[in-house]
């Protein structure tokens, strides 16, 4: 059974991936005024500018890894297998050519037209806008089995061809003649340059010389030797140095002097394989490289002597990643560790922030002497390290072990450079044992401590800044088998150990001594704590997962479901989750608090390492064969997404790992309208009726409603702004010989500005809700309508409703049913207390009450009190919660007894206050009688 819509992670993006062994091509964009390099990776193809070299472009991928690539002005053509395709603004195909039935090695852009040469000899010309082919030309494999392609400079509708029988052949396309066969030197021809002189070009060969022939005359003008092999790329140098670079199998670049006709200088080691691709960017000293070991240089020649020194470059690993962490706590950086025997830095937000922090060494300056083939000194790749940025810029805060080495290194982040301290016990300093290493590390949250765990069951602890050894733990060794994994709690309290033998032990940090033992199930195959929550996730040789709690010392939950070798796993930074990788393909995200499974996906190849980011918004993998670091976007983050427990028949659906160019979430809108554990949740407005609601309005929309008077007398201006006149077109004169102007006329100030607003005034919305509510009781319009103004609007509202203001007395009991339909519901709590003490304090009750009605119940019984008011008599209420100024009553039920201040032109007679709990006006005025107050 699989679910439906998309799983809890979805792919973002691959970091780490800048090349392939398919040779790069320069373009020039007039428009922009700059060059361009595009770099086959993979399925897509990858554009940077050469200037910074950022990335500028990612094409759209293709079913299969490019194996062939070539471009002109407008377009860019790959292929793979037999398929060629071209691409339009860097990104997406528009071309499509079907035809070979071999795979494709060679493309040449021919004009409008494109030539491709396939491994079975067949070389077809292509009608770029019509997809049809304009000439086919087939070769026999025995004779002439084309190696090299090239277009010579000025030859017209003329191609040159290369064997591997070394002769080369001229061709003219559109008459589909044969001009010219060159006997060539008996050698098969790799590759084909055109040089900066007509009819001059570079031949390549397998045996590592480069002839310079002129194709007019037949004549070879020069000849070098490289003793590295078979020549795989050339390019000349156009800035006005006669200069020629040829690349080899090895990694060694060789520049050639084409004057003196002798070797200028060697670039040893440019490229750890072969080199790919080599071009010179015309009209300047940059020479641009790329190779299969995963990395793309520029090279600037502003030196003495000739030779050249990276600019810039973009240098991913030339080997598969072994173990991936994300370093420091803002999720910007990933520290990875590959088979290459390196460690680097990834950065999540740009390129420009990776750091490479080198290759481990016995001895850094005798590996630099011996180069980087015949490097003795190098150590083995790194299996486990551990990091922690406290201290990191006082020394240094990483700590690895290698592959089958006793010796454990640190590094600095820093200086991006392995660090100063070789930590290995003190039994081992003078001789190498061959059947002893490390196999566990892990530092202290302080950064000042590594524990390092040996195959032979020894603990250590070592000091970071000075790589002293500071003790061990257990007599001799604290496990009878190898250890499996240590780890350091968050306090430096504890320090948890698992071997071989299949026991977890709990050591004291400082005294080393044991406090707790217990035995497992099986054979451990890691451990993993996550500090903050103190669980620690322990992987089993026999393909299960326990979760054990540090504080209980107990196994909390077992999970069951792998059906491979349990690679690595990680915890959600709130250790919710942990997500586990198996040798089956699998990934899975296991919710701790409910024990259950809740998401699960399987990929090509098998995750050799995780990590989750401390923000929580990425889940980073490394797998098998591959070169990337891939990045998965935790969609809970951003999406409605399931968390149940999946069925116990689910299926995991096959996900495609994540292309250079972040995809965006695919709207699964139609998939959560038909799953129902993808509905989302909605509260109600109202849990219970026995319940006091809130209306969750910002208390900028309440709170300062009674002390609007103060806030606007405080905000008034000292004076209102002058409004100067504006002067008229033709300026009045009077009439006479000699020309006066009219003075102006004096405004009369006696004329009083005050307006009779209840003349004038015009019913609100608000007002008209509050008339149809007389008759139909329904309060929910007015009410919405409220609770969408400002306090001054509510104020100008509440204030119209009296006769002064144009409104009614009909209105007002409109207006005070309202109150009492927000009482009964118990909804808008704090509204209806703000409301009704605005509504008492700006109305003048004692007229507009005169001889109308005899009793109103403000409030419902169960919350307030009832306050009949007979005659002209008056009682002004107010709540001692929201205003601070004076005492009021509390008709709300918060605790309190009710306190009543008789107002009006009865306060000078009734100059007392009385609190009681069930009071009339009638019976106050009788105990007043009977001297019975005080």
């Amino acid at each position: 059974m699989a679910r439906e819509g998309v799983g809890l992670f979805a792919p973002f993006r691959v970091l780490g991936r800048f090349s392939g062994h398919v040779p790069h091509v320069l373009r020039y964009h007039g428009r922009h005024r700059e060059f361009y390099l595009a770099a086959a990776v993979g399925r897509s193809i990858h554009t940077y500018n050469v200037k910074k070299l950022g990335i500028v472009a990612v094409s759209n991928t293709l079913p299969q890894d490019i194996t062939c690539l070539a471009a002109d002005r407008m377009l860019m053509f790959a292929s793979y297998d037999n398929i060629l395709h071209a691409f339009a603004r860097n990104k997406e195909v528009v071309h499509t050519y079907e035809g070979h039935k071999a795979k494709i090695h060679l493309l040449q852009p021919f004009g409008d037209h494109v030539i491709s040469v396939d491994v079975d000899n067949v070389l077809i010309v292509w009608n770029i806008q019509s997809e049809e082919e304009y000439l086919q030309i087939d070769f026999d494999k025995a004779t002439f089995a084309v190696s090299a392609l090239l277009h010579p400079s000025t030859y017209l509708n003329k191609i040159l061809l290369g064997s591997e029988q070394g002769t080369l052949q001229l061709w003219n396309i559109r008459s589909n003649k044969l001009l010219y066969s060159f006997p060539g030197w008996g050698l098969a021809i790799t590759t084909l340059e055109q040089a900066p002189a007509v009819d001059v070009v570079a031949v390549g060969l397998v045996s590592g010389h480069i002839i310079i022939h002129n194709i007019k005359f037949d004549e070879t003008l020069m000849k070098f030797q490289q003793d590295w092999g078979p020549i795989t790329a050339i390019s000349f140098r156009t800035d006005g140095h006669p200069v020629m670079a040829a690349g080899s199998p090895v990694g060694h670049i060789a520049l050639w002097d084409l004057e003196e006709k002798k070797l200028m200088c060697q670039m040893q080691d440019a490229h750890s394989t072969a080199i790919a691709g080599m071009t010179f960017v015309p009209g300047e000293p940059l020479l641009i490289t790329n190779g299969a070991d995963n990395a793309l240089r520029v090279w600037i020649f502003d030196g003495p002597g000739g030779t050249g020194r990276v600019l810039r470059s973009r240098v991913g690993h030339s080997a598969p990643p072994t173990k991936i962490r994300y370093h420091g706590q803002n999720g910007e950086q990933i520290l990875s560790a590959g088979q290459d025997g390196t460690l680097q830095s990834f950065s999540t937000v740009h390129e420009k922030f990776n750091k490479s922090l080198g290759r481990g060494s016995i001895n850094k300056k005798k590996s630099k002497k011996k180069g980087l083939k015949l490097d003795t000194m190098a150590l083995p790749p790194i299996t486990a390290f551990a990091s922690e940025v406290a201290h990191q810029s006082d020394w240094d805060g990483i700590v690895a072990c290698h592959q089958g080495y006793i010796t454990c290194t640190t590094w600095n982040y820093q200086k991006t450079s392995m660090g100063a301290h070789k930590l290995r016990p003190e039994e081992f300093s003078k001789h190498k044992p061959i059947d002893i290493y490390a196999t566990a590390v892990d530092i202290t949250s302080c950064g000042n401590f590594a524990v390092i765990g040996m195959s032979t069951g020894q603990v250590d602890v070592y000091n970071m800044q000075s790589g002293i050894h500071r003790g061990r733990y257990g007599k001799e060794t604290a496990h009878e088998g190898a250890i499996r994994g240590v780890a350091v709690d968050g306090l430096n309290q504890l320090v948890i150990t698992a071997g071989s033998e299949g026991l977890i032990k709990f050591w004291k940090f400082k005294m080393k001594d044991l406090v707790y033992s217990t035995k497992l199930s099986s054979s451990p195959s890691g451990i993993l704590l996550h500090r903050d929550s103190g669980i620690l996730g322990i992987a089993f040789d026999d393909f299960t997962i326990s979760v054990l709690d540090i504080e209980t010392r107990k196994i909390v939950r077992t999970f069951s479901g792998h059906h491979g070798q349990i690679n690595d796993m990680t915890f959600s930074p709130d250790g919710r989750w942990l997500i586990t990788s198996s040798m089956d393909c699998s990934i899975k995200t296991w919710d701790l608090p409910s024990g259950c499974l809740i998401d699960c996906f399987l990929v090509d190849s098998a995750a050799v390492s995780l990590s989750m980011s401390p923000t929580g918004d990425f889940l980073a993998s490394a797998h098998v064969d591959d070169l990337g670091i891939y990045l998965w976007s935790n969609r809970s983050l951003y999406s409605l997404v399931s968390l149940r427990p999946l069925p116990a028949d689910f299926e995991p659906s096959l996900v495609t790992l994540p292309s250079t160019c972040p995809l965006q979430d695919v709207d699964a809108s139609g998939d959560e309208d038909l799953c129902d554990e993808m509905i989302e949740y909605v509260s109600p407005e109202q849990l219970g009726e026995q319940l006091v609601t809130l209306s969750l309005l910002p208390e900028s929309r309440w709170k300062n409603l009674l002390n609007l008077d103060i806030i606007k007398k405080k905000n008034k201006p000292k004076e209102p702004p002058k409004v100067p006149k504006s002067a008229p077109f033709f300026i009045p004169t009077l009439p006479g010989l000699i020309p006066r102007y009219i003075p102006p006329e004096e405004e009369n100030e006696t004329q009083s500005k005050v307006v009779n607003l209840g003349v004038l005034v015009q019913k609100s919305d608000f007002y008209i809700h509050l008339e149809e509510a007389l008759s139909t009781n329904e309060y929910k319009a007015p009410l919405d309508l409220l609770k969408s103004l400002g306090p001054s609007n509510i104020e100008i509202e509440l204030r119209g409703l009296a006769p002064e203001g144009g409104g009614s007395m009909d209105v007002m009991l409109s207006f005070l049913r309202m109150i009492e339909m927000m009482l009964n519901k118990k909804c808008n709590f704090e509204l209806t207390q703000a409301y009704l003490a605005l509504f008492l304090k700006w109305l003048e009750l004692p007229e507009i009450f005169s001889n109308s009605h005899d009793q109103f119940h403000f409030c419902h019984d169960k919350f307030t009190r009832r306050i009949p008011m007979k005659g002209k008599m008056c009682a002004n209420v107010f709540t001692d919660n929201w205003i601070g100024e004076c005492t009021g009553v509390n008709i709300f039920g918060m605790g309190l007894n009710p306190v009543l201040t008789l107002g009006g032109s009865y306060v000078k007679e009734l100059d007392f206050i009385v609190k009681t709990n069930d009071f009339t006006i009638a019976e106050i005025l009788s105990e007043k009688e009977k001297g019975n107050l005080i």
